[in-house]
C-alpha cells in the first residue's frame, strides 16, 4: 500500500461511514425542503402584517428554495466525492498489493490526495452555504 497520509485511518471505512451519514443528511434535507415549502405557503395565506425578516425573504421570491436546491446539489457532489475516495482506496490496494504495479502507486496516490482535498473544500462550502440557507428562512 502506498504512503498517502491524509489523516484518516482506513479510507474505505471512513468513506463508508461518511457515505451512510451523508445519505441520511440528504434524505433529511429533502424532507426539510418539503416542509419549508408547505410552511411558506401557510405563512403567506395567514399573514396579516409582514415582519422585516419576512419582507426580506419576500423581496427576492424563491431565493430560499433556489438556495436549498443549490445546497442539495453541493451535498450530492460531496456524496460522490466520498464515493470516489472509497474507489481510489480500493484501486490503490488492487494496484499495489494484488497486481504489484508499483509504477502506478504515485499517480493514484496523487488522485487520492486531490480528491480528498476537493472533499474537504466542498464540505466546508456546504457548511457555510447551509448557514446562508438558514439565514434566509423567515423567523417565526
Amino acid at each position: 500500500m502506498i504512503g498517502v497520509s491524509v489523516g484518516m485511518s482506513d479510507p474505505r471505512n471512513v468513506a463508508h461511514n461518511k457515505k451512510v451519514k451523508q445519505e441520511k443528511e440528504h434524505q433529511d434535507a429533502g424532507a426539510k425542503a418539503k416542509k419549508t415549502k408547505k410552511a411558506t405557503a401557510a405563512d403567506h395565506s395567514h399573514a396579516v402584517e409582514s415582519t422585516p425578516a419576512v419582507a426580506k425573504v419576500e423581496a427576492v421570491p424563491g431565493e430560499l428554495e433556489k438556495s436549498e436546491a443549490v445546497l442539495s446539489k453541493l451535498k450530492e457532489m460531496e456524496f460522490h466525492s466520498r464515493a470516489n475516495i472509497e474507489t481510489l482506496a480500493g484501486l490503490t490496494l488492487t494496484i499495489d498489493d494484488e497486481l504489484k504495479q508499483k509504477e502506478f502507486s504515485e499517480p493514484i496516490g496523487a488522485l487520492y490526495s486531490a480528491q480528498d482535498s476537493f472533499h474537504t473544500k466542498i464540505a466546508a462550502l456546504i457548511e457555510s452555504y447551509q448557514a446562508k440557507c438558514e439565514s434566509l428562512k423567515p423567523s417565526t
